[in-house]
């Protein structure tokens, strides 16, 4: 007998946003919608951290966590479905651009201070030479 095969829920991205309250808050942790409002009172690091990320997403604060193989297990429980493929990308952070600026040294440093230097250096010699 094969077996049978879940259906799965998909939201979107407006309907999570209108989950941003204290009394139906919903989280988006690694494209899974979890509504934790029985979780509330009985989480760890206070009610108030699951509150902030209500109606968002959660991946982040919580992958930075290192929540413990018990915690993601405990997270199955409060499932409800997958954010739609549609609106996944509505999450990814946009990937850093490094610049690399041609350093141009200016003119300060590539004549003046060295000439400058070069006069003192000379002064302080003949001074010097002078009085011995």
């Amino acid at each position: 007998m094969a077996e049978k095969k879940e259906e799965v829920k998909y939201y979107r991205l407006e309907e999570l946003k209108q989950h941003s309250t204290s009394s139906s808050p919903w989280i988006h942790i690694n494209n899974k919608i979890y509504d934790v409002h029985k979780f509330l009172e009985e989480h760890p690091g206070g009610e108030e951290v699951l509150k902030e990320q209500a109606g968002d997403d959660a991946t982040e604060a919580f992958e930075d966590v290192g929540h413990s193989t018990d915690a993601r297990e405990m997270t199955k429980q409060y499932l409800i479905g997958e954010l739609h493929p549609d609106d996944r990308g509505a999450f990814e952070k946009p990937k850093e651009q490094v610049i690399i600026e041609k350093y141009e040294p200016s003119w300060w440093y590539g004549w003046l201070i060295p000439a400058i230097a070069g006069v003192i250096m000379a002064l302080l010699y003949r001074f010097y030479v002078a009085d011995h």
